[in-house]
């Protein structure tokens, strides 16, 4: 039993699937960054990509069973050269569609059609800023992503983005401590970048950094990755626990493969029927009601606040 389930069984609580609400795909490692925290270690030199016949029945059974929203991330999606078509497929089913854009590939040479079309599509994007001062966002990103995230939201600006379209931004911690309020930190964000930069923004996400990939292998180096799973631990919110992202959302690796969620898809907890499974093998009623797999990695999800894709829990 890891540290995440002993805690649940002391809280008599148990995690199950509900009703599919998001279809997140990860469609590749590539990125033209190697952030520090970043849990997926996506790098420049990362080969994975989903290719086109995984894309094309990925395409089929969104067409089928029409999620409410599909999720794309990375690596930087963007440079899958099938993005465009999930985007298409996506928003001709009718689903909402969030891309997870680092910022700096709007900057990349060959990436001037980006904003344009993602605002022709309206999808919602959600954007890593980790901090609205340059010298953290270097220590965490390095060199000149500051100034190229600060050129490219001005592009999304000025496309309507922060304002009529939504465009979230992304806080993540720069060490091995639970995030700040969600809702105090927002309104720092909201103020600093609009003096400082003219910038406007939706939401902003506070999200606790995952002890797994680039992040716990740094915390292993400075010997501190017990002290920060019992931080986790010693924080565990009930409440956060009830809303996890895990319950109504499916994950799928650039292979098809399918996972309760895509930090699950990093440690390669594959859900399976005996065997893995692929998106294109199950409807979704099939998963309904199933334990989701779980670690001591959940503890980032339900610690404090809680930490989802979308922010904060409870």
């Amino acid at each position: 039993m890891n540290r995440f389930e002993k805690i649940l069984s002391q809280n008599g609580m148990a995690i199950r699937r509900r009703n599919i609400r998001t279809l997140q795909l990860n469609i590749g490692r590539k990125c033209n960054q190697a952030c520090r925290h970043c849990h997926v270690d996506a790098a420049p030199w990362r080969t994975e990509m989903m290719e086109e016949p995984a894309v094309e029945q990925i395409c089929d059974w969104i067409v089928t069973h029409q999620p409410e929203v599909v999720d794309i991330t990375g690596g930087a999606p963007e440079l899958n050269p099938h993005f465009r078509h999930l985007v298409e497929v996506s928003r001709n089913a009718g689903s909402h569609i969030i891309d997870r854009n680092n910022l700096t590939i709007i900057e990349e040479p060959g990436f001037d059609w980006l904003p344009g079309f993602l605002a022709k599509h309206n999808v919602e994007i959600i954007a890593s800023l980790p901090c609205y001062e340059p010298e953290n966002v270097t220590r965490q990103r390095g060199a000149q992503v500051f100034v190229k995230s600060i050129t490219a939201l001005r592009k999304l600006n000025a496309l309507g983005y922060g304002r009529v379209l939504p465009l979230n931004l992304v806080y993540n911690p720069v060490g091995a401590t639970l995030p700040p309020p969600q809702e105090d930190l927002e309104a720092d964000y909201r103020e600093s970048l609009k003096r400082v930069h003219g910038i406007f923004f939706s939401n902003l996400y506070v999200l606790t950094n995952q002890p797994i990939g680039r992040f716990a292998e740094d915390l292993r180096k400075q010997e501190k990755l017990d002290d920060y799973l019992t931080v986790l631990t010693d924080n565990f919110n009930p409440s956060a626990a009830e809303n996890v992202m895990c319950r109504d959302t499916l994950s799928v690796d650039h292979e098809g493969r399918l996972f309760d969620c895509d930090f699950n898809q990093m440690l390669n907890l594959q859900m399976h029927n005996g065997r893995p499974l692929r998106l294109w093998e199950i409807n979704p009623e099939d998963v309904l009601g199933q334990p989701v797999m779980t670690g001591d990695h959940c503890l980032a999800c339900t610690a404090g606040c809680g930490s989802s894709c979308t922010g904060t829990l409870a």
